[in-house]
């Protein structure tokens, strides 16, 4: 607030000295409320930078209001009926017809130059067992809501983040209420493990001098806006934790102009703004985000820079042809999922990549391409199947044909990802119920023979992705299913514990200090305290 207050005074000081002046004076009296308005206005930049960014970013503008002089000037010359109603008709005119043929020959540059400088790959990276995706965003955010404690804050922002080799699902502890977004910081972050089937839940405390969430005055954004670069575009902010440190981490696009056969701009990778906890802010080159001790484990790519680089390539054989005849158009598929859509962040065996799967365009849902993004370094790969593959949305539809006892007005498939295993692409599906508080079971299904593999634990999950989902604990080949599952359930009906039992495994109720309530066990044999599992 000091740079505003020192305008302030100044005007104040400037008009005390204008007090008791001739009418002539008045000419500065106009001077200093243009420093009024141009103080304040400096200092609320960050408010004003939708507005102005998309100016800047629309050098067709210039060009409308150039065609609309020289009509007007044209018309003016012949008659003397024209007023500024013809200036403005031929300006918007001018400005919305260019706009629309600035926007198509800027995709078709954009997805030209993607295709050109991406590589051609012969196969998919192996996933890596280690770093699973087991828990998607809508359980996420359930879990985290379920386990908050703090009744002044929210959770907001979900976004994925990596702390000490494991993927969690972050969320900002924003302040919740109006006189709390007044009043208060960003109080921390929450981590949900995204590797666990339960609700494995971390709380890392600490007001953020500048957050997500508070009033403008605490607020990254406003903040980011008046420290960092001004004339880019800021992407969705996550949160990293680093040796306990908190930071907001803000990928962001800087503008390339073009100027032929019309003005019009494309986004590229400019770079990542880092806010700590004290609020200050480094602007970052990609180069030095990926040397900076915070950032080692992040992805760094901006997401929405990936999903528009794949979608644009539907511009390979030119603009006419996605007007006409779609030959070799592709779009991007779309997927079921809460608030959830591709690019998916994947952990493989060569590091962490957005996967984009794309499908013909129209009515086909046949697997056309597969696009992988390094998130760190934003290097572009292409994989074409040299075989028919199905897609991920007809891969949501042979779960449902598998499970016939599902009730599907209660559950949905959710969130299909590709993985790789022993060089075989599936869809590993999730079936959530409706309110999103668990995970019922995951699916993989396999992408060119449909077969559809069921499991309910993290464990499971794990020995799939290694390979291992053939060998059952006696050598057979039935596969590793569980004879038993028990589940450990809130009073809110929240999952929070899973625990699968094998062959001729045992489980033991031990009764502890609290009133236990016996339970059924279903597929299995209660004696004296130990159910046992049916072989």
């Amino acid at each position: 607030m000091s740079s505003l207050a020192e305008a302030l005074r100044f005007v104040t000081r400037r008009i005390a000295r204008l007090r008791g002046r001739s009418p002539r004076s008045l000419g500065g009296g106009a001077l200093i409320a243009l420093a009024v308005i141009a103080a304040v206005g400096w200092y609320f930049r960050p408010w004003l930078h939708g507005i102005v960014y998309a100016i800047y970013t629309t050098p067709i503008l210039p060009v409308a209001l150039l065609v609309a002089g020289l009509v007007v000037y044209g018309l003016h010359q012949r008659t003397t009926l024209v007023g500024p109603q013809v200036a403005l008709a031929v300006f918007l005119l001018v400005l919305v017809v260019g706009s629309g043929v600035a926007g198509l020959l800027a995709g078709e540059r954009l997805g030209k130059s993607t295709l050109e400088s991406a590589t051609t790959a012969d196969s998919l990276a192996e996933t890596d067992s280690g770093m699973p995706r087991v828990v998607p965003k809508s359980v996420a955010a359930r879990y985290a809501s379920n386990t908050l404690n703090f009744p002044q804050y929210r959770i907001t922002g979900s976004d994925v983040t990596v702390d000490d080799g494991t993927p969690y699902w972050s969320y900002a502890l924003a302040p919740d209420g109006t006189y709390n977004h007044f009043t208060k910081r960003q109080h921390g972050t929450v981590l949900i493990d995204m590797t666990e089937q339960n609700a494995e839940v971390r709380t890392i405390t600490g007001d953020l001098e500048r957050g997500i969430g508070p009033a403008f005055y605490n607020n990254y954004r406003f903040e980011l806006l008046k420290r960092g670069q001004y004339l880019v575009d800021y992407g969705d902010p996550f949160m990293v934790v680093n040796d306990g440190e908190q930071y907001i981490a803000v990928p962001y696009t800087t503008p390339t102009f073009h100027w032929a056969p019309l003005p019009y701009t494309t986004p590229e990778w400019g770079g990542v703004a880092l806010i700590d906890g004290d609020g200050n802010v480094e602007d970052l080159s990609p180069e030095e985000a990926r040397r900076h001790p915070a950032l080692e484990e992040q992805k760094l790519y901006p997401f929405a820079l990936a999903r528009k680089k794949v979608a644009t390539t539907k511009y390979r054989r030119g603009i006419v042809n996605t007007f006409t005849s779609h030959e070799d158009e592709i779009e991007v598929a779309p997927v079921p999922g809460a608030d959830n859509d591709q690019p998916f962040l994947v952990f493989t065996e060569d590091g962490p990549e957005y996967v984009v799967a794309v499908e013909p365009y129209g009515e086909a849902q046949g697997l056309k391409e597969i696009w992988t993004v390094d998130s760190r370094t934003g290097d572009y790969e292409v994989y074409t199947p040299d075989q028919s593959l199905f897609g991920a949305r007809k891969a949501t539809d042979y779960v449902r044909q598998a499970a016939r006892t599902t009730d599907w007005n209660r559950f949905t498939p959710s969130e299909p990802v590709p993985v790789v295993v022993d060089g075989q692409l599936y869809w590993q599906v999730r079936v959530v119920p409706g309110d999103s508080s668990g995970i019922a079971y995951i699916a993989f299904v396999h992408a060119r023979s449909s077969d559809v593999q069921e499991v309910s634990t993290t464990r499971e999950v794990v020995a799939f992705l290694d390979g291992d989902v053939g060998a059952a604990d006696d050598g057979s080949t039935e596969g590793r299913r569980p004879s038993l599952i028990v589940q450990r359930v809130a009073p809110n009906g929240t999952v929070v514990g899973t625990l699968a039992v094998y062959g001729n495994e045992s489980v033991r109720v031990v009764q502890g200090t609290a009133t236990a309530t016996n339970g059924t066990a279903t597929n299995g044999t209660a004696t004296n305290g130990t159910a046992t599992a049916a072989a």
